[in-house]
């Protein structure tokens, strides 16, 4: 399928950038606390083009999430690399919405068909769909990758912006019922995995590296990067995975360092159901469903 440069964004201005924005310098942007409690978000989409991979750092990134080592990438590594953009987009002037604090709720991303690590893409974002949450507000920032022309990848990533204001009434989403499970695994995440992400990530938020900073954010200790999650649970899939698919995951718990969680599957007709839990499988931490590709 061919689309315009920031694809799904056609009606947008565009903001070409040269390179990837450094991450240290948007993060710091994006730890500035907002003046205003009403949310409000760029117009215009960011995009990089020509943008090449580097396969050093996905080696490492595939062996700290437990992926094999493949020609082709996993979706989340893509969402990876739009990571850069998402802290730039909401770092600008224009918007009172900080990714910094800003709670990741759900993520999910489509895999149009299997990309290369030598294949050079063109990746942009923009944010939209601001709407009110009971407890503030939340934003989509949407991520495209196109080769050639053509969408590759796409992803949504959901934000929770807490004490936000926008017009509107939330609306209340009903989470399926949770019966307790045994787990078919347990993996013991070591209290130096925040840092070991971090290093393939790229995404310095010190609440997953620091005591100190867990601590102001209302965490006992360090916790994992959602997206670590994310991608560690699809890695425990991956043989069952076909070429192109979508994938959508809730972010029900935060994740401690260190510590045990318990993995789950579940295969159904055209999908499959998996979901992180506590070591004794009473609690939801993380719930995925793949299905089919639109």
């Amino acid at each position: 399928m061919s689309v315009p440069p920031a694809a799904g964004a056609a009606d947008r201005p565009v903001q070409h950038l040269d390179a990837m924005p450094g991450m240290a310098a948007a993060f710091a942007r994006a730890l500035a606390p907002s003046r205003r409690d009403e949310a409000r978000l760029p117009r215009h989409a960011v995009q990089v083009s020509g943008y090449r991979q580097d396969p050093a750092r996905l080696a490492e990134y595939s062996r700290v999430c437990g992926f094999t080592l493949r020609d082709h990438v996993p979706p989340t590594w893509l969402h990876v690399l739009t990571f850069p953009l998402h802290v730039h987009v909401l770092g600008d002037r224009s918007s009172t919405v900080r990714l910094a604090g800003a709670v990741h709720v759900s993520n999910s991303m489509t895999l149009h068909r299997p990309v290369g690590v030598q294949e050079s893409l063109d990746i942009a974002v923009h944010a939209q769909n601001l709407r009110p949450h009971r407890r503030g507000a939340l934003v989509d920032l949407v991520g495209t990758i196109t080769v050639a022309g053509d969408v590759v990848w796409e992803g949504v990533s959901t934000y929770l912006a807490s004490g936000m204001s926008t017009p509107g009434e939330p609306e209340e989403a009903e989470r399926p019922p949770w019966e307790p499970l045994v787990p078919h695994a347990t993996w013991r995440l070591p209290g130096d995995l925040g840092r070991r992400y971090r290093r393939v990530s790229h995404d310095p938020n010190p609440i997953h590296t620091s005591r100190i900073a867990a601590k102001a954010f209302g965490f006992a200790r360090p916790i994992i990067h959602g997206m670590w999650t994310h991608a560690r649970a699809l890695a425990a899939l991956e043989n069952r995975l076909p070429a192109s698919y979508r994938v959508h995951v809730d972010f029900l718990k935060p994740i401690l360092l260190p510590g045990p969680v318990g993995f789950a599957s579940t295969a159904r007709e055209h999908a499959i159901d998996a979901t992180v839990t506590s070591r004794d499988g009473s609690r939801p931490l993380l719930r995925l469903q793949v299905t089919e590709a639109p």
